[in-house]
């Protein structure tokens, strides 16, 4: 009798327990959308940090192609993050050194004013990398519309860059005008010229 007792205990076990699995497997099914859901809006954000940086001569030449890039478009919040607060700016004519960029700022300002259709390119570029030191030289060509007549001209910069606080900043541009190279500005809209018209000589 005793034997048979625990018999339906055992059986009345395996009872309760299969009615809680599928009890379980149905609130598990009943909610599995709302929880993957949620753990889609907690998943946490990717992890970036194993992310490789880029090496030091990319960053200097992508932080040259920024501030070209801005110097074309007037967007001056976007160079001010390429420049160092103290960068000395020499420029392609015989003036005195620009300190600062607060200084350079006024300077960039009232030349870009006159400018539009703004094109430069940059070519033959050399980089540089000695510990938080960096310096780079290329060649660029110049077109734009100043003060309404179409002008070019060609040069070389070369830029000194420190790196602070993990970020390359310019603190010294070295620009010069290739002598004999700039072509004279013509206007935007040449006039059309008449061809004049054989005239008969007058008899004498």
């Amino acid at each position: 009798m005793t034997h048979v007792w625990e018999n339906r205990t055992n059986i009345g076990g395996l009872r309760v327990s299969g009615m809680l699995v599928v009890a379980l497997l149905m609130m598990l099914s009943a909610t599995s959308p709302a929880a993957a859901q949620k753990k889609k809006k907690d998943a946490p954000a990717a992890d970036t940090s194993s992310v490789l940086p880029l090496p030091d001569t990319q960053q200097v030449d992508y932080v040259i192609s920024e501030m070209l890039g801005a110097w074309q478009l007037g967007d001056i919040d976007r160079m001010h993050k390429d420049y160092a607060d103290d960068v000395t700016v020499v420029n392609g004519i015989y003036a005195p050194p620009v300190m600062g960029w607060a200084n350079y700022l006024v300077t960039y300002q009232q030349q870009r004013a006159r400018m539009q259709s703004v094109r430069l390119d940059r070519a033959n570029t050399y980089i540089k990398v000695d510990g938080n030191v960096a310096w780079a030289t290329y060649q660029w060509d110049f077109g734009a519309i100043v003060d309404d007549r179409a002008s070019t001209s060609q040069g070389q910069t070369t830029l000194v860059l420190q790196k602070r606080d993990g970020h390359w900043l310019i603190v010294l541009n070295h620009t010069s005008l290739a002598q004999g190279l700039q072509r004279p500005a013509q206007p935007a809209n040449p006039p059309k010229t008449e061809t004049p018209t054989a005239t008969k000589p007058s008899s004498r």
